[in-house]
């Protein structure tokens, strides 16, 4: 594409659209109203082409994960045999697994769907549908509903609170969601080993120090934690949603290490590369 017809052009006085060239990506363009007619001002290509380019490394990602899953381990298909048996014995306690409700059915089945594996930590639950239900429906409501915090965001307080915790299932099972959404392998290491190695912007590193105070200190959180937060520009909507996001994952994390709650073996190779 090398012009654009005047009725392609916007109405607004400085405005931007998604143009696309002959056989290329899209791409972002500026136009400037000047003497009653727009000009093209400046074609930003590169902008696009990273959003593209992301995109579709994300979708492939998703793809591969999926085959992983389906193959029923690693990135090899089968599972070193330091973590082999994890996908078996799932915890180490002797529940036997409760008929799933048709709800709980519905949505194993959409896990094996969309992730090419049921998570371990709900069949650790499945033992009872007064424990699975209400687990399964506050994680989502925590980490997938609407939120001031974007789900990437949610997933690194989940493991910034799990790496002091130690906890071996979220930390392998979150690390893993950080790297995905990420699409970035080392920061879902430095998540894990220690966010403050992180080069990260000065919110978030306002919401993991909160998320990790509460969690080593809850007795030391006061009002000048909460100040700091909003000064960092979270509402106080934000500051309840990093809190309880904060909190499911230390009773969450304690559980887990309580009953040894193994990871899926599929989440150690996902997103490495």
């Amino acid at each position: 594409m090398t012009g654009v017809k005047p009725a392609e052009a916007p109405r607004a006085r400085n405005a931007v659209r998604w143009l696309r060239r002959a056989d290329g990506p899209r791409e972002r363009v500026v136009f400037v109203k000047a003497h009653g007619r727009y000009r093209l001002a400046q074609w930003h290509k590169e902008v696009m082409v990273t959003q593209e380019t992301t995109s579709a490394a994300r979708a492939a990602s998703k793809r591969k994960r999926v085959s992983v899953a389906r193959k029923g381990g690693a990135a090899g298909g089968k599972a070193p045999p330091s973590v082999a048996r994890d996908d078996i014995d799932i915890v180490a306690l002797n529940l036997k697994p409760a008929k799933l409700t048709a709800t709980m059915r519905a949505y194993f089945d959409k896990c094996q769907e969309r992730l090419g594996f049921v998570p371990n930590v709900l069949k650790a639950h499945a033992f009872d549908m007064g424990k699975l239900e209400p687990f399964v429906a506050m994680y989502n409501d925590l980490m997938l509903a609407p939120s001031g915090l974007s789900k990437l965001e949610r997933e690194m307080i989940a493991v910034a609170v799990s790496s002091q915790n130690r906890c071996y299932y979220c930390l392998v099972a979150h690390g893993a969601a950080v790297r995905v959404l990420s699409g970035d392998p080392a920061l879902g290491e430095l998540m894990v080993m220690n966010y403050r190695a992180a080069r990260l912007s000065k919110r978030q590193r306002a919401m993991f120090d909160f998320a990790v105070k509460l969690t080593a200190e809850p007795w030391t959180v006061e009002e000048g934690d909460r100040e700091k937060l909003r000064r960092a520009g979270f509402s106080d909507r934000d500051i309840w949603d990093i809190s309880a996001v904060a909190a499911f994952f230390n009773m969450s994390n304690r559980l887990a290490s309580a009953t040894d709650t193994r990871p899926n073996t599929v989440y150690h190779g996902l997103a490495r590369t």
